[in-house]
């Protein structure tokens, strides 16, 4: 009758690998969990609505675009970062670029180079301009 929800709890099924010593030039789109030990130039996409993991570990690099449900980051991200779910930034994250997260778990030693934006604050300037504009409207 009770049970213990996790929702922001990444799944930790891995479907693809891009290993040490590897590097891809180009956009990436995946679906369930992607680990990159390697080299990314371009941008990386889960598939949206569905859940989607990508794990970003110490000898990893990424230069593009990120969006995905969950991210987990222990090495660098040049760009912005867009997860719907949870974000976690290991000790030895970096990230240079917006960061945009619903949960987020930082840990000691992260960086980040940019703002961080939760989920949530992104639609309130949006909905304060529809007033604005409506009550301008009206008079």
């Amino acid at each position: 009758m009770f049970r213990s929800k996790q929702p922001n709890k990444p799944q930790s099924r891995i479907d693809s690998l891009i290993g040490v010593g590897t590097k891809i030039e180009g956009n990436i789109s995946f679906t369930g969990g992607l680990r990159v030990d390697g080299e990314i130039v371009g941008n990386v996409t889960a598939v949206p609505d569905q859940p989607s993991t990508l794990v970003v570990s110490e000898a990893a690099r990424i230069e593009g675009e990120i969006r995905v449900s969950h991210l987990v980051v222990n090495g660098a991200i040049t760009g912005p970062v867009h997860t719907t779910e949870f974000l976690e930034l290991q000790s030895r994250s970096r990230v240079i670029g917006d960061v945009h997260y619903n949960t987020l778990e930082m840990h000691l030693g992260a960086i980040v180079e940019g703002r961080l934006v939760h989920r949530s604050s992104e639609a309130k300037p949006a909905a304060v301009e529809l007033k604005i504009a409506a009550s301008k409207s009206a008079g």
